[in-house]
């Protein structure tokens, strides 16, 4: 499910909680990946 922090600010609020700043953050099986990377998200998502 993807969250815009800048049109939601319980979103943004949700982000601050977790500690991060800055996006992209995604969430896989309660694992953060910072930014973009690609490998560690195959790798977490099981495509890889």
């Amino acid at each position: 499910m993807a969250k815009d922090v800048q049109a939601d600010p319980e979103a943004l609020n949700e982000l601050h909680r977790l500690g991060y700043r800055a996006t992209p953050v995604t969430l896989v099986d309660g694992e953060a990946v910072v930014g973009f990377d690609r490998g560690r998200l195959e790798r977490l998502l099981g495509l890889s």
